[in-house]
């Protein structure tokens, strides 16, 4: 039988990074619905951060998005969230808002494209070197649309171009987290496709290139914790973007589509020691019609009770049924595990920690959603620039 106290301790060492783009204007590429209380530059950001994690008690990192979160003083930002309790996590960059980038960014036929786009990188870096944060998190729009388009091959030699030259500048204790995903905006090519490709240019730049895993961006039907899997055993998976999808990159709230596929992926993070390895557990989702921050609060509540299913995993028994052939005895170890309630074990678990047990009812007590819709009124609001 599993160790209560031990799944206690581990869920007690989780830490889940949330997204700065997700407390501020997000949505569609047809719609994006403004809410008041909107953050309106990165220190509001850092403010609503700070209260996702006072009231979950494992969510201390926020990542940045450069350029939507660029500030004059990166140390002081970092220093603004450190003294509401929260870091900088993740540097995300972006080369797929610019115009220049229409034919692709490091990928781009056109060598100044290119210069411009790698220049980009480094000085996410450099961002990177101001805030003390670990991962550059890339993901590429970049491919093609048309057969014939553009040389599939050479795109991938300046992919491999550019991100040797990043990789170069990486300090010690910085690593690259590369995004795949299969389709969008490019529909005939896509030049980061898919996990064998990302792992692929990984292998070949070093021990600081991971992978990260999008759960939204794979097809229907993929199985996305045999990629989860294999990447652990290859010490490749660097992290998560944790979202939901329906049918695409929805970048729904995480476990609102199919939990039992979260908690699978949950079990072999665990089972392949992915917990507290440096394995970063991160959001990545757009609120467009639901609040914010309580959003936020919701998802990293669905992760700990993905997590704390697949901890209770009885692993002696199922090694037991999967040694002997027990094909539907294996099958119920997993079962009984995520037909298990864990909200009271969770309660238990943020009483210890000394936070409230219910943090979205915390959240709502504190009075927090009216008092940034008071106080942040007038100038403009944080959102894609879509």
């Amino acid at each position: 039988m599993t160790d209560p106290t031990a799944v206690k301790a581990a869920l007690k060492t989780q830490a889940i990074e949330t997204p700065s783009w997700a407390y501020g204007n997000s949505g569609t590429r047809f719609k994006v619905f403004t809410q008041a209380g909107v953050p309106r530059s990165p220190w509001e950001k850092v403010q609503d951060a700070a209260q996702v994690h006072a009231f979950t008690g494992v969510a201390p990192t926020v990542a940045l998005h450069i350029p939507w979160d660029t500030v004059e003083d990166y140390p002081a930002l970092a220093k603004y969230a450190e003294e509401r309790g929260v870091r900088l996590g993740a540097i995300n960059s972006n080369t797929f808002q610019d115009d220049d980038y229409r034919l692709g960014s490091v990928c781009h036929p056109d060598a100044a494209v290119r210069r411009k786009a790698v220049g980009h990188l480094l000085r996410c870096v450099d961002v990177m070197d101001a805030t003390g944060s670990r991962d550059l998190k890339l993901w590429f729009a970049d491919g093609t649309n048309y057969p014939g388009q553009d040389d599939i091959r050479a795109r991938q030699d300046r992919l491999a171009e550019a991100l040797a030259e990043v990789y170069a500048r990486l300090g010690d204790g910085q690593r690259m987290l590369l995004e795949y995903k299969f389709f969008e905006p490019a529909f005939y090519t896509t030049d980061v496709p898919d996990w064998g490709t990302a792992y692929a240019h990984c292998l070949k730049l070093g021990e600081k290139a991971q992978v990260v895993v999008d759960t939204g961006h794979h097809a229907p039907g993929t199985n996305i914790e045999f990629i989860v899997a294999t990447l652990l055993r290859e010490a490749k998976l660097g992290g998560f973007d944790f979202n939901s999808r329906f049918y695409a990159d929805d970048d729904l709230m995480v476990g609102a589509a199919d939990p039992f596929q979260l908690f699978r992926v949950m079990y072999e993070v665990v089972r392949g020691g992915g917990l507290g390895s440096g394995v970063a557990f991160m959001l990545d989702q757009c609120h467009n019609i639901e609040p914010k921050i309580p959003a936020i609060i919701r998802s990293v509540m669905n992760v700990q009770e993905a997590t704390a299913k697949a901890l209770l995993v009885d692993r002696s028994a199922l090694a037991e049924a999967q040694a002997s052939g027990d094909v539907l005895g294996a099958n119920a170890v997993l079962m009984d595990a995520y037909s298990t309630d864990v909200r009271p074990l969770l309660r238990e678990v943020r009483h210890e920690m000394g936070v409230d047990p219910d943090p979205l009812a915390a959240y709502r007590r504190s009075g927090w959603a009216d008092r940034i819709v008071a106080e942040r009124v007038g100038g403009r609001q944080a959102g894609w620039g879509a």
